[in-house]
């Protein structure tokens, strides 16, 4: 009975150092992460010099400070879709354009001169908007003209300068 006991009592301290190293290890990593996350930061530019290394690019911006939060400012530029003159293609020919269309965002997209693209729900003139991430509206314009449904005629494009927070998020 003694052997039982003193068996039990050596698995269950046993068992009690291997949860106290698991949860030392944790601890460490958790410390690690912190200090990893901390360097990030330190590492990170500021908005300034973000700013000019974005206006070194062509790119319009402004900073502007609200409270402890300071806001960097873009340009994008908003293209509305909208439908075209020339909408009158057979069905299996609209088919393979709205591929070739899709293709051509998700190619934008990829490059990185997109920041949002989508329909929109209804069935009116305006069809959808792209935002582009361009230093300019002549970029975000001929871009937006090499899509195969505006190429088509089945789409239009029209342009307007938008101002948002750089790196912001839909809510």
């Amino acid at each position: 009975m003694k052997n039982i006991i003193f068996i039990l009592g050596a698995i269950t301290i046993f068992s009690s150092c291997e949860m106290a190293l698991k949860d030392h290890d944790d601890h460490k990593l958790q410390q690690k992460e912190v200090t990893d996350s901390l360097a990030k930061k330190s590492k990170a530019i500021s908005i300034e010099e973000r700013s000019e290394q974005l206006k070194a690019e062509g790119y319009e911006t402004f900073h502007y400070q609200e409270g402890d939060t300071t806001y960097l400012m873009q340009k994008y530029f908003m293209v509305f879709l909208k439908s075209g003159k020339n909408r009158s293609q057979d069905s299996t020919e609209a088919a393979n354009l709205q591929i070739k269309h899709l293709a051509h965002l998700e190619r934008m997209a990829q490059e990185g001169y997109t920041s949002l693209t989508g329909p929109f729900g209804d069935d009116g003139e305006i069809r959808g908007i792209v935002v582009y991430n361009t230093p300019t509206l002549k970029m975000a314009d001929s871009l937006a003209h090499l899509d195969p449904m505006v190429k088509a005629g089945r789409l239009e494009v029209e342009v307007h300068p938008w101002w948002t927070s750089k790196g912001g998020k839909l809510k």
